[in-house]
């Protein structure tokens, strides 16, 4: 696998040098490494183009019943009429195909485009098969043979890895070369094998097309979600990441945290030292906490030196374990070399109680506007009283103490972080 991804790399990456990284190479075979982000964006593309495809066909295909009317017998054309109108009633059920984005819906969609047109196609044949055509009616007859080549054509306009692609044309190949089992025994086996290589030479064209649009879709992608400064994702990116994260999060029943991050007194580094060094003081930021993030983590810059980190499947007491793990690291260094603070407000869905990601947005920015009245360089979190007794904790990671405040009637309590 990987020695067929490095050639694919090696091949397709001069289409655009410098847009990728090598280690993305193992992305044009298989979409399993894809991230989130580009999954949902290729299934959106994949399911409007199926959708586009679908209408193609679905007019295209009822128009041919005139010439077949014209040309063929009078106990042919009426099947191939009804077969004709059934294939158009499918492919008009597909353009209204409006299911929620997702990789398995593309598949889905994908596999009925390319189901309807390959059944068509045998069935015609077999009835094809029954009649000695001659004259025009034989070379009208033969038309039909030439839809597995517009079909596997087709394949270039979606963006499909190397694995993807093998998977939707194996079908098609297959019922080509068994519609063609007749030409061996009848011993024009010359004549059908050179059609057949045709047919694999398209679908090689036509993978290598798809794969070169994925290559295209991964370099834009890259440069649209990326925060041009500091390498980090950017807000819009980071929402739409936030809004599937949120929906899964739903639909699973799993914890989603939310860190707001926001950098103690920054305003003083662009007044005293420039905005180059504020820049600098950003980079370093991201260069510290991306060092130290888990697999799945998400980190986005919300604006100017606020940043938003995206914790999935982690519960208030996980994301506090994260944080403490990145504090006492250090957040990267000042221009007059102290360490550089933060303040962070966190949240998760489910203690919280939050019915979508703004508002799960708007309670962690919250806490962290009341770390920063809390004296700075603190965490602000709540547990609700679903998880524990109410409380916010303030967390002083340069000392590795995190201090508990309690309501009055409430007892304080202090956890040593290690």
């Amino acid at each position: 696998m990987y020695k067929i991804s490095h050639f694919l790399w090696l091949r397709l990456s001069g289409l655009l040098p410098g847009e990728l990284m090598p280690d993305q190479s193992s992305w044009l075979f298989s979409p399993h490494q894809h991230m989130p982000l580009m999954a949902h964006r290729r299934a959106c593309m994949i399911i409007n183009r199926v959708r586009l495809f679908a209408f193609l066909f679905a007019v295209l295909t009822p128009l041919w019943i005139v010439v077949d009317i014209l040309t063929l017998p009078d106990t042919l054309w009426p099947q191939l009429m009804a077969l004709r109108l059934l294939a158009s009633a499918a492919f008009t059920g597909l353009v209204c195909y409006k299911r929620q984005a997702g990789m398995l819906n593309a598949y889905r969609a994908m596999a009925t485009l390319f189901a309807i047109p390959t059944v068509f196609y045998v069935i015609s044949h077999l009835l094809l098969t029954r009649y000695s055509l001659q004259g025009l009616s034989a070379a009208i007859s033969a038309g039909y043979a030439f839809l597995p080549f517009v079909l596997l054509a087709g394949f270039a306009i979606f963006p499909l890895t190397l694995l993807e692609s093998a998977a939707f044309a194996t079908p098609v190949l297959v019922a080509y070369g068994l519609a063609g089992l007749e030409h061996w025994v009848s011993g024009s086996w010359p004549a059908f094998s050179a059609e057949y290589w045709l047919l694999i030479l398209i679908t090689g064209v036509s993978t290598l097309a798809s794969i070169s649009q994925l290559v295209l879709m991964m370099a834009l992608v890259g440069q649209a979600i990326r925060d041009p400064l500091t390498g980090c994702y950017s807000r819009r990116s980071g929402e739409e990441i936030l809004a599937l994260q949120f929906e899964q999060s739903v639909r699973t029943g799993t914890p989603l945290s939310l860190a707001f991050i926001d950098l103690d007194h920054f305003k003083q580094i662009n007044d005293r030292y420039g905005h180059e060094a504020g820049d600098q003081v950003l980079k370093s930021l991201v260069k510290a906490i991306s060092a130290r993030l888990r697999r799945g983590d998400i980190l986005t810059r919300w604006g100017g030196e606020e940043f938003l980190l995206i914790l999935p499947n982690t519960d208030c007491q996980q994301s506090l374990q994260a944080l403490a793990r990145l504090y006492q690291q250090g957040l990267g260094t000042r221009p007059d070399g102290n360490p550089q603070t933060a303040s962070t407000g966190t949240a998760e869905r489910i203690n919280d109680d939050c019915n979508n990601w703004q508002d799960l947005v708007a309670r962690a920015d919250s806490r962290m506007y009341q770390a920063k009245s809390s004296g700075r360089d603190t965490i602000n979190c709540h547990a609700s009283a679903h998880a524990r007794p109410a409380c916010a904790i303030c967390c002083n990671y340069n000392q590795s103490i995190c201090s508990t405040e309690k309501a009055p009637e409430q007892r304080a309590e202090s956890v040593a972080l290690g």
